[in-house]
């Protein structure tokens, strides 16, 4: 018998219906004897109708009477999934967060889990009940509702898979797994059967947006194993997991990620001196804007020029302060490009395998698509090119690195 923790997103718990098949799901596990607990989101759409009715009072809600008022709408989902259990003939019951005692921090709105205390899951477990329980949220030392912010259900999953010591944590969404790449732009994409977590984390920070990055950390850290499936579609799904022998007879590369919410800034004809890259960041860190790829190149003059990448959410705020930079240090210009992308390649064979890059640069080549700029770590390469070559550029990545699935013979 296995204790199984699985939790099911907005969409698929969106609508009644939808809560009927999932409690379906979860009556065909527990007849297969295993023991339950199931973590759920709210309804697609309700977090964000609350907040907007929340705006409706104030432009920016008090973060503390926000949570209570968001934390409302996994309270909704979880009375009803049990209830619809309980009409199938499974004994079940459900709690909030505050309930099971997930212990948070007070940082409203974003919050980060500091304890579970398992003994009243595993009291109601013991007493052949499957357990429902709200993402997404927990409580403070005060008592006070806390929120985890987008994503938390994940974490919250998770985190209960850690405490419980639970067999496997099953992530269900609208996906059945994770992709070499977005079938969107590669039709031939191929689901994983099993992928590390040092993978998925990479993943998920470059752009693949499967699952949140907080949960897959939180797993990694406690050796959690982790199963993406679809809600409403049978199959293996993907299994995430700690790296192992079998991993070094894997492909090199396991998937491309990559991200069109990218901005370039370049600062140019920067005095070359000591702590330069300091005052031109600086700034933009006090801005709370967070830096991805930086390049920096010293021209013969002694002069540079330094260039790097934010979120294109970020980019406007960030290229005025780089402008009022220049102005000061006495740079010759800052300017900024918005037309890019970032396509990365994820593979923890790249650790036992040279030659990596360049066969990257390469299939891009081939196709005259220009790098603009490069990032490496040790299981992954990076590259900013413009941003009308990006689905070229994954689809000769895909076909480059033997990633496409074989073609299917029609029966």
């Amino acid at each position: 018998m296995a204790l199984i923790v699985q939790k099911f997103g907005g969409t698929s718990v969106g609508t009644v219906e939808r809560i009927e098949q999932v409690a379906e799901k979860v009556k065909k596990f527990r007849e297969a004897g295993d023991d339950i607990v199931v973590v759920v989101s709210a309804m697609s759409g309700e977090t964000n109708r609350l907040i907007d009715l929340a705006k409706q009072i104030m432009p920016q809600p008090n973060p503390r009477e926000l949570d209570v008022m968001v934390s409302t709408g996994e309270q909704v989902t979880i009375a009803m999934l049990a209830m619809a259990l309980t009409k199938r003939g499974v004994p079940a019951v459900s709690f909030t967060g505050g309930q099971v005692r997930i212990l948070t921090d007070s940082a409203f709105t974003k919050a980060r889990i500091v304890s579970i205390d398992e003994h009243r899951i595993r009291a109601e477990l013991k007493a052949g009940r499957v357990v429902v329980v709200a993402g997404f949220q927990g409580v403070d030392e005060q008592g006070n509702i806390t929120t985890l912010g987008r994503g938390g259900s994940d974490t919250t999953g998770v985190a209960l898979a850690a405490a419980l010591k639970a067999d496997e944590c099953q992530i269900y969404t609208d996906v059945d797994g994770v992709y070499t790449t977005d079938p969107r732009v590669v039709p031939h994409a191929r689901r994983l059967e099993k992928i590390t977590f040092e993978e998925m984390l990479e993943m998920a920070s470059l752009g693949s947006k499967v699952l949140q990055i907080r949960s897959v950390e939180f797993a990694g850290k406690y050796n959690v194993p982790l199963r993406v499936l679809h809600s409403f579609k049978e199959g293996p799904g993907t299994l995430i997991t700690l790296d192992d022998e079998e991993s070094m007879e894997q492909p090199i590369i396991s998937g491309i990620a990559f991200n069109r919410d990218e901005a370039k800034l370049t600062i140019r004809g920067v005095p070359d001196t000591p702590g330069v890259a300091f005052k031109i960041l600086g700034p933009i860190s006090a801005a709370n804007i967070e830096v991805d790829m930086i390049v920096q190149n010293v021209s013969h003059d002694n002069t540079t020029d330094f260039t790097f990448t934010v979120h294109r959410n970020d980019y406007q705020n960030a290229l005025e302060i780089l402008k009022q930079t220049a102005a000061t240090i006495g740079a010759r210009e800052a300017t900024g490009d918005t037309k890019i992308a970032k396509v990365s390649i994820v593979g923890v064979g790249m650790r036992s395998h040279a030659g990596v890059a360049s066969q990257m640069f390469e299939a891009l080549a081939k196709e005259s698509i220009n790098i603009q700029m490069i990032s490496t770590s040790e299981i992954k390469v990076s590259v900013v090119i413009e941003e009308k070559y990006l689905e070229l550029a994954v689809r000769a990545l895909h076909t480059a690195f033997e990633l496409d699935a074989p073609a299917r013979v029609s029966e």
